[in-house]
This record gives C-alpha cells, sequence and structure tokens, in this order.
C-alpha cells in the first residue's frame, strides 16, 4: 500500500479491497466464521452515511466488502500503528482526536462532507469503541449531523460479529454472523437529532433479536457446576 501511495484513491482502495476479501475468505475457509447480509436493497443509489454497530475487528473488514468505497472515522492513533497504520492512512480516513471533541467534531463534519462528495461512503461506529454484546454504549450524534449537512443518507447496520470475535479476542469461533442493513434514512428531509434517533432505534432493536446464538453468549449462559 506504501507503494501505490503516489496513485489514484480508486487504485488504492481496490488493492486494500484485495486483501479485505482475502482475510474474509481465510475466515471463512480457517476459521469456518461465515457471514450473511440481509438488507442489501436497502442500500440507495447515492452513497452517504453508514452508522453501524461496533463489537469486533470484523465489521471494519466486512464494511469494506460491502460498501465500496468506504472511508472510516477513527481514533489518530490507530495511524501510528507501525505497517498497518501507514497503509491504513493510504485509504484517507479520517481520523480524529477524541480528547479534543469540539475540533473532532469540526472536522468529522468538514472532511466528511468533501469523502461524500468525492463518493464515498463515511462509516461512523457511534458507541465511540467496541461494546460487548448485549451491552449498549452511548450514541453520539456526529453521524446525523453530518448526513443532514451533506443532505444524503443514512444507513443502519446490526450486526453480532461479537459473539464469535470477540474485542481483544484472539480465537475466531465457526459460525454464520448475522449482518442486517436498514432502511436509509433520507438526512435531507429530517434534522440531524432525529436521523440519530431512528438509526439508534432499528440497530438496537435489531440486536435485540440476533444477540444470543454465538458461541460467546451460549458460554455465558451455560449453567455451571457447582461443588458441596
Amino acid at each position: 500500500m506504501l507503494m501505490l501511495k503516489p496513485f489514484r484513491f480508486e487504485t488504492r482502495y481496490a488493492a486494500a479491497n484485495l486483501w479485505v476479501r482475502f482475510c474474509l475468505w481465510l475466515l471463512k475457509t480457517v476459521c469456518g466464521l461465515r457471514y450473511e447480509v440481509h438488507g442489501l436493497e436497502n442500500i440507495p443509489a447515492r452513497n452517504g452515511v453508514v452508522i453501524c454497530k461496533h463489537q469486533s475487528a470484523f465489521e471494519t473488514i466486512a464494511l469494506q466488502a460491502i460498501f465500496p468505497p468506504v472511508v472510516f472515522i477513527l481514533k489518530q492513533e490507530l495511524l501510528r500503528i507501525p505497517i498497518w497504520g501507514w497503509a491504513m492512512a493510504t485509504q484517507e480516513p479520517i481520523a480524529i482526536d477524541r480528547q479534543a471533541k469540539s475540533q473532532a467534531l469540526k472536522q468529522i463534519l468538514r472532511d466528511g462532507a468533501a469523502r461524500i462528495q468525492a463518493g464515498r461512503w463515511v462509516v461512523l461506529f457511534p458507541e465511540g469503541t467496541r461494546v460487548a454484546p448485549g451491552q449498549k454504549g452511548q450514541y453520539g450524534g456526529s453521524g446525523g449531523m453530518l448526513a443532514h449537512r451533506a443532505a444524503c443518507p443514512v444507513v443502519p447496520v446490526a450486526h453480532n460479529a461479537g459473539e464469535y470475535w470477540a474485542k481483544n479476542g484472539f480465537l475466531k469461533f465457526p459460525g454464520v454472523i448475522q449482518v442486517r442493513i436498514g432502511p436509509a434514512i433520507d438526512a435531507a428531509e429530517v434534522g440531524g437529532g432525529e436521523v440519530n434517533r431512528r438509526a439508534e432505534a432499528w440497530i438496537e432493536a435489531q440486536m435485540a433479536e440476533i444477540t444470543g446464538s454465538g458461541p460467546y453468549a451460549q458460554a455465558a449462559s451455560a449453567p455451571r457446576e457447582t461443588t458441596g
């Protein structure tokens, strides 16, 4: 990816996407971990903002295959990781300083609108960090604000990847990850706050349906033997 840095974004993204698809193939072939996508018909012709549940590293890979081309909003420290971070920088993410919240929001609105104008999907994890299955973080409002300013659609995404590939977990368990794509929300018609409310309500309703079937959830709910 570093050697491709002088080339156009489209060329760099195509090369990175080969790595993405190779990783998904490895997950399926080596780990027996597949995924099913429901709601592909909900993806509009026009690009916009993807508001997605964040549980695992899986969605950071799979979303690149489902919504090409995408750029991620991420913390700037990730770009300092040797090799991976340098390669990620070639994909022109929006790297923010999460400690400087006011400046970060301005950057998201400014750079996010520019990325959308350039024809890319902007992926945002509204809870800010990975959240364990069955738990819910506080949803931020920048996704709706960005979409309303750019007058573009918002697509909510729910999944249960954390039940097969846990946060900071090395093991990947076999099974089928459920990925659900919701109906697009037209942010040109409603305000940013309402966009966020609708996206959060849809995502959490889907999570209530698909949470609890994966190996991690089953292990947590299994009865434990006791000794007298």
